[in-house]
């Protein structure tokens, strides 16, 4: 057993929750020539739950071979991704503010799914074992008006983030109901983060 993970992700609220449930990380994060956001690009008619785990099974693949490069002392690495769905439309992080209040309209009165993939992968001497779980979650937003997307946009928040908003800042005052998992629409749910990092072997409660 080990108390101790890699956080391959550059999401601050990732590390804070897995801070939060006694889990010691160290982050391990792409080197400069590595095309991270390539490994992101949607497939031609890919379905949202596809696309997750896929991107998930992808970027833990690079972190592996990025903790094994660097010679690090081994312990097990973990990776997750996080995508809004409207329907079988995927909205991925908005280029610009426009997309994102595009986004958001289009959420507005509606309810979406945001679906979190966590994967685990242990190196090892035979081989990398990997574990990876999905978490599908519901939320609901009250109608908004195009002044309420408008000053929401102009914060910054909705930049960087699945379908142009984050549950934990200022978009959650508009979200009327959800079902599933606080921490997963926030980037990693708690319950399956911790069944794949005991699987490798992760010592938690």
């Amino acid at each position: 057993m080990t108390d101790f993970i890699y956080l391959a992700s550059q999401s601050p609220r990732r590390r804070q929750l897995l801070e939060q449930w006694g889990v010691r990380c160290e982050l391990l994060l792409p080197d400069a020539e590595e095309d991270v956001e390539s490994l992101e690009a949607v497939l031609p008619g890919e379905a949202p739950t596809t696309y997750v785990r896929r991107v998930t099974a992808l970027k833990l693949e690079a972190s592996l071979a990025r903790l094994k490069r660097r010679r690090l002392p081994s312990a097990p690495v973990l990776c997750a991704d996080t995508t809004v769905a409207l329907g079988r439309r995927i909205l991925g992080k908005p280029a610009d503010e426009a997309e994102a209040a595009r986004m958001l309209a289009d959420l507005a009165g509606r309810q979406h799914r945001v679906l979190t993939a966590v994967a685990v992968g242990k190196p090892g001497a035979r081989g990398d074992r990997t574990w990876l779980a999905l978490c599908t979650s519901r939320v609901t937003f009250e109608p908004l008006s195009a002044a309420q997307i408008r000053r929401y946009v102009a914060t910054g928040e909705p930049m960087g983030k699945a379908g142009a908003y984050g549950i934990q800042g200022r978009a959650g005052l508009w979200v009327s109901h959800i079902s599933g998992s606080y921490s997963g629409i926030m980037g990693l749910p708690a319950h399956e983060t911790a069944q794949v990092l005991h699987a490798a072997g992760v010592r938690l409660i």
